[in-house]
């Protein structure tokens, strides 16, 4: 019953008097909310990632500049056709640069959360733009098998080599930076895909060589698009699923509101909670809390807190204590 609630202001976990002093401070600085040890090395850890980045389009668009070359030399149409694919790589990259470098902005009024989330957007195009190749490979396979052409197979074998080299010292300086940084994923996944596109062209190659039979290389290709497509679902379902708001996959909603209500005592009720992210780890949590009449609020808004920092490493914590007239104790 309302009547039965006396809501008193929505506050803050922070829940101190001067919270509305320091709001302004607070946009521009979103890691003071909470818990400071989430906000501790994210600057060393966007330029690091602009590093990595920056070397991997420095490989990749030198290769891509030598296939060109070589292709307008030799006329050869399988080097400039892996050319553009390593094209595809450089833009995937850049675009992952551009935004790394972009979510190192700092929160203002129109970004009062900053600019972290510009790299979760990257990684949902990278997402489907794998996909689109995906497809776009599968149906030049299945054209290829019903018209085939003549494959040059050591001209294939030479560019394959060279590629899977490239790719490797890509993919490796990649797969070093933040394992949970789906920005830096996606990137790393265009590079996996022509580095398995690679290994399947030299296999394709040798077999061209040996035996003439030209089928092998659409059937490898079709099978390195099945697993790069495994891949690209995972990473575009993730982004999307934090694009879209969603509860962070590694929290319980019901085990949180039960610790709240099992390890404070004033608490005797949590309800309207909201739980969502701004990049993986960083999770962010709004929640009603009903208290037991004369409690401090002050003393709850910190216990709580607590509970949600330390047990279930959420980042930013905005609560409205209300207090129950009549409490049922749910412990």
């Amino acid at each position: 019953m309302v009547d039965e609630h006396r809501t008193t202001e929505s506050a803050t976990a922070d829940g101190s008097a001067h919270q509305h002093a320091e709001r302004d401070k607070h946009r521009h600085d979103p890691h003071d909310h909470d818990s400071h040890s989430h906000g501790h090395g994210i600057g060393h850890v966007h330029t690091d990632s602009q590093r990595r980045l920056a070397w991997g389009i420095l490989l990749t668009a030198t290769f891509m500049v030598a296939e060109v070359v070589g292709g307008i030399v030799s006329g050869s149409l399988a080097l400039l056709a892996d050319a553009g694919h390593m094209l595809t790589d450089s833009a995937a990259l850049v675009l992952a640069w551009f935004a790394a470098r972009l979510s190192k902005r700092p929160a203002d009024d129109a970004r009062s959360f900053g600019y972290d989330r510009v790299q979760i957007l990257t990684a949902f195009v990278n997402g489907l733009t794998l996909i689109a190749i995906v497809v776009w490979i599968s149906i030049e396979a299945v054209r290829r098998l019903l018209s085939p052409v003549e494959v040059l197979g050591p001209v294939m074998l030479t560019v394959a080599v060279a590629g899977l080299l490239v790719n490797i010292v890509v993919f490796v300086i990649l797969h070093g930076g933040d394992r949970d940084n789906l920005n830096i994923r996606g990137a790393a996944l265009h590079v996996l895909g022509d580095l398995l596109g690679s290994v399947a062209a030299i296999v394709a190659s040798l077999v061209i060589m040996a035996t003439g039979w030209t089928p092998i290389d659409p059937l490898l290709s079709v099978l390195v698009a099945l697993l790069i497509l495994r891949n690209a679902w995972t990473l575009t379902r993730q982004s999307g699923h934090i694009l879209l708001e969603g509860v962070p996959e590694s929290l319980d909603i019901d085990a949180m509101k039960r610790a709240v209500v099992e390890t404070v005592p004033a608490v005797c009720d949590v309800h309207h909670v909201h739980a969502w992210s701004l990049t993986p780890g960083r999770h962010l949590v709004s929640m009603h809390v009903g208290v037991r009449s004369g409690e401090d609020h002050q003393r709850t808004l910190v216990a709580v807190r607590e509970v949600l920092t330390r047990g279930f490493d959420i980042e930013h914590v905005t609560m409205q204590l209300e207090e129950v007239g009549e409490c049922v104790d749910q412990r």
